[in-house]
Parts: structure tokens; sequence; C-alpha cells
């Protein structure tokens, strides 16, 4: 079945760039195009890596870091407490 009709692009394809690395929708965009035209087949792109598409995925959601994640970290935005304490040091650097 077709994901993105803009570039042809099917399940089976979205599948097999996943299986290469490609976990999020920005990935498979820039794996095969898919996703950048209309836009209207990211939702699908996304239900496609949230079923298990994606072999790395398993790795970040089980609490493993992601081996692509720089320092070691796990993907995603920073805890609010991390954010909050490096806030003042910023700002005291930046003036």
């Amino acid at each position: 079945m077709y994901v993105c009709s803009c570039f042809g692009i099917t399940e089976q394809q979205v599948r097999e760039h996943a299986d290469t690395g490609a976990c999020t929708p920005r990935e498979i965009a820039s794996a095969c195009k898919a996703g950048t035209d209309c836009g209207n087949c990211v939702r699908r792109i996304q239900a496609l890596l949230g079923r298990g598409a994606c072999p790395r995925r398993e790795l970040v959601d089980n609490g493993a870091s992601d081996p692509l994640a720089p320092e070691g970290r796990a993907p995603g935005p920073q805890p609010v407490a991390e954010v909050a304490a490096a806030a003042p040091a910023a700002l005291s650097e930046a003036a």
C-alpha cells in the first residue's frame, strides 16, 4: 500500500528504511523524500514507525541508550530540572 502518493513510497519501503536505521519521519524523509511535499503521509509514517518498524526504537523504549544519540543519551527533550538548573548559568555567561 502506498504511504506517500507524491513520491510513490510504499509501506514496505518505509519499513526497509526503518530497518536500515531511519526511525523518525524526518529520517525517512531524508532517505526517500516521503513527507516532504504535501505532508499528508507524515502521520501514516509515524504510525508505521510506532508499530515496531524501527529496531532502534525498541532500544530507546526499553530504556537502553540510543547508539546514535549524542553522549549515549536517548533523544528527546531534557528534563525540566536540568533546563532550570542550567538557565541561571547560561544567563550569567551571556552577560
